[in-house]
């Protein structure tokens, strides 16, 4: 008995790697590399590219700011004796604001004006003189000098005296003033904010890749959330010639006219620049659809049911889509979901599953980031320092 148990067990042995050694077959060798295991389609959504209608203007967001702004403060120190403004309202340029107590001044400018009409008057006595040859010509020189002496020093008190009124230095609108009548100030104490609204300015900022399409004088609309529904028109009045090196952005102004002073500075402000690129057949792809291994970007495209890996260069982004300008052509059925899967490569077999419609193009705004998938190549990212819509060269 003990004989035949060694026999068996040799048996059972070859059986066991025999049998390990049959699983090596063609279909999990593929499943190993990567492919769909035992030659099965990957199921994918896709959409097919058919030429849109392109409003490609850059969309960002801005501050507003006052066209001129000014804190009101006093250059001499004294006691606030009256106001003549009230805040809120509107100012005239040259009206005056504040005036502070100014007999100290006046006197000074009182004595000031007697000594200059003695110097005046002792001037013209040493020129009698002098031409009498009755007095040195060197003492008809300290006559005129000191004539000159008692003219600036009444200038400066008239001077000192003026600035005891605090005028307002533009027209515009009042703020809420820091003092009272009967206050002393000091040099430089803020008293009230003079601020110019008609017209008012935006700043924003675009990325560098659009430096390209900027110019003064285009035209911008604005909206805010203080008004919903509502668009606010101007134009480009400066363009910054330095670029931001850490946003790589460039930082544009704008003026819009505000006659009724509806926006005010500081509020939060949504932009369309127009650069003048409408198309009426541009190809868009979803977002979610685009690739990227380094610096170059690509999709995968449906050919004969199989993976075709096409390289593109994008251009303007609009919600939720990009716009493709060299590598895709219509008619072309590009992947939109599923492409970022281990087993997607090129001439990988593919199953298109029904999808939803691709979300439509609203031209001029910008969309979402595109979601990561996994996998080796990872989905393109937006471009930097944009909220907005910007022509892209990659």
């Amino acid at each position: 008995m003990r004989r035949n148990v060694l026999p068996l067990c040799v048996t059972l042995a070859l059986f066991f790697a025999l049998s390990a050694c049959g699983n090596d077959d063609p279909a999990a060798a593929a499943g190993a590399g990567g492919g769909p295991p035992g030659g099965m389609q990957l199921p994918v959504e896709a959409v097919t590219l058919q030429p849109q209608a392109l409003s490609a203007g850059l969309r960002t967001v801005g501050s507003l700011r006052a066209d001129e702004s000014v804190v009101v403060r006093p250059e001499v120190a004294g006691r606030i004796s009256r106001i003549h403004f009230t805040e809120g309202g509107r100012v005239q340029a040259g009206q005056a604001l504040f005036t502070l107590d100014g007999s100290l001044a006046q006197a000074d400018l009182n004595e000031a004006s007697a000594n200059l009409e003695n110097s005046r008057r002792a001037a013209a006595r040493a020129g009698e003189l002098v031409d009498q040859q009755l007095i040195a010509r060197a003492d008809f020189d300290s006559a005129r000098a000191a004539l000159g002496v008692d003219q600036a020093r009444v200038a400066s008190a008239r001077t000192a005296l003026s600035k005891m009124t605090l005028r307002a230095p533009f027209s515009g609108q009042i703020g809420l003033r820091e003092v009272s009548v009967g206050d002393y100030v000091s040099v430089g104490q803020d008293l009230v904010t003079l601020v110019r609204l008609d017209p008012i300015e935006v700043d924003f900022s675009v990325p560098e890749s659009a430096i390209g399409d900027l110019r003064n004088g285009q035209s911008v609309t604005v909206t805010v959330d203080a008004f919903p529904g509502e668009t606010f028109g101007g134009e480009v009045v400066a363009i910054d010639p330095v670029i931001d090196p850490n946003s790589r952005s460039a930082r544009l102004r704008a003026q819009i006219p505000n006659p009724d002073a509806r926006l005010r500075p500081g509020q939060f402000a949504k932009l369309q620049l127009d650069t003048g690129s409408d198309r009426a057949d541009a190809l868009l792809v979803p977002e979610q659809a685009l690739m990227q291994e380094g610096e170059t970007r690509f999709v995968y495209t449906v050919v004969d049911g199989k993976a075709h890996k096409a390289v593109i260069r994008t251009g303007a982004r609009v919600p939720g889509m990009v716009q493709v300008l060299d590598g895709l052509k219509p008619g072309d059925v590009v992947v939109t979901a599923g492409q970022g899967k281990p087993m997607m490569h090129e001439g990988a077999a593919l199953k298109v599953l029904p999808s939803a419609d691709a979300p439509a193009a609203t031209p001029g705004a910008s969309g979402a980031p595109a979601p990561t998938p996994p996998g080796d190549a990872k989905a393109a990212p937006d471009d930097a320092a944009a909220p907005a819509t910007s022509a892209d060269g990659g």
